[in-house]
């Protein structure tokens, strides 16, 4: 019997309505998925990672005071113009390459701050009932290919739902959400269930969801109706536990450094990781860090 072909995956839901509470000060003004690592805004980083994935269509799940996210993507006329007018076109054609392409971005509100789960269903009209990738706008992962294609790749494969996982230190596993495993082939491991920061102690694995999924479009219809769970907010681990029991569920361990920019220390973390791997700054960037510890 020939292998079905899953559905192509053309959209990804950004979910960037959140406060960005952890890094605090630095947000009350400023989008959190806005403030710079290096030298571009943490979000540029995610979108390239889903247009490198192929991903045709980004919808970002806004929240209020999060205007700026759009401008990013959108022309900026006078500026343009002086730097035309001074010679600066590397940076200029640096800037038009982040721009938005014709209907590539679409924008809705998340009108109250329910949740991550609460978040991906306000995406539900736009994305239609069609396989969508879910990419959290505060986590960098540098990974070559990056983790959504190493998702993609999988997906050709097997196809149902699969989330993105990297392990971590048993004692940290009360922090994030969890899956359960039931076989493991590599990097591919096929699941049986997951838990939303399990109590210390209790986690069936230590392999933490780290904020990339492909999802299938019956997930909308379980966020309909899901109950609040840990935090008091609708979580999407909860509805996807529940899609379990009809649908088949991948973890993949995907290559890759993951960096929590939604985190200060995280935030540190990824600005200097990223700035040494720069061909163009890297040497001085280690200089300026070697001169701190000398």
């Amino acid at each position: 019997m020939p292998r079905l072909i899953p559905p192509r995956l053309r959209k990804a839901v950004l979910p960037v309505a959140g406060l960005g509470t952890r890094v605090l000060p630095g947000t009350k003004t400023t989008p959190k998925e806005l403030l710079n690592v290096v030298d571009r805004p943490i979000l540029s980083y995610i979108v390239e990672e889903a247009r490198e994935a192929g991903i045709e269509h980004i919808v970002f799940v806004t929240g209020r005071s999060k205007g700026a996210i759009e401008d990013y993507f959108d022309h900026q006329i006078e500026l343009e113009a002086q730097l035309l007018a001074k010679g600066k076109t590397d940076i200029l054609e640096m800037m038009n390459a982040e721009l938005a392409s014709a209907g590539e971005m679409s924008f809705t509100r998340q009108m109250q701050p329910k949740g991550l789960g609460h978040a991906v269903w306000c995406a539900r009209d736009i994305i239609g009932r069609e396989p969508f990738a879910v990419l959290l706008p505060d986590v960098i992962v540098d990974g070559q290919p990056g983790a959504l294609k190493q998702l993609l790749d999988a997906y050709a494969d097997v196809g149902g739902n699969l989330i993105g996982v990297e392990a971590v230190p048993e004692s940290e596993t009360h922090k994030y959400g969890i899956v359960d495993p039931a076989g493991r082939d590599g990097r591919r491991i096929t699941m049986k269930g997951m838990v939303e920061k399990p109590a210390k102690g209790t986690a069936p694995s230590n392999l933490s969801i780290s904020g990339r999924y492909i999802l299938q479009p019956e997930i909308f219809d379980l966020l309909a109706t899901q109950e609040r769970g840990a935090g008091n907010e609708i979580q999407l681990t909860d509805a996807m536990a529940r899609l379990m029991a009809d649908q088949p569920f991948t973890a993949v361990e995907y290559e890759g450094v993951t960096h929590d920019c939604g985190d200060k220390i995280g935030l540190l973390r990824a600005n200097v990781a990223l700035a040494l791997k720069r061909p163009d700054l890297g040497e001085a960037a280690r200089a300026a860090l070697t001169s701190y510890f000398t």
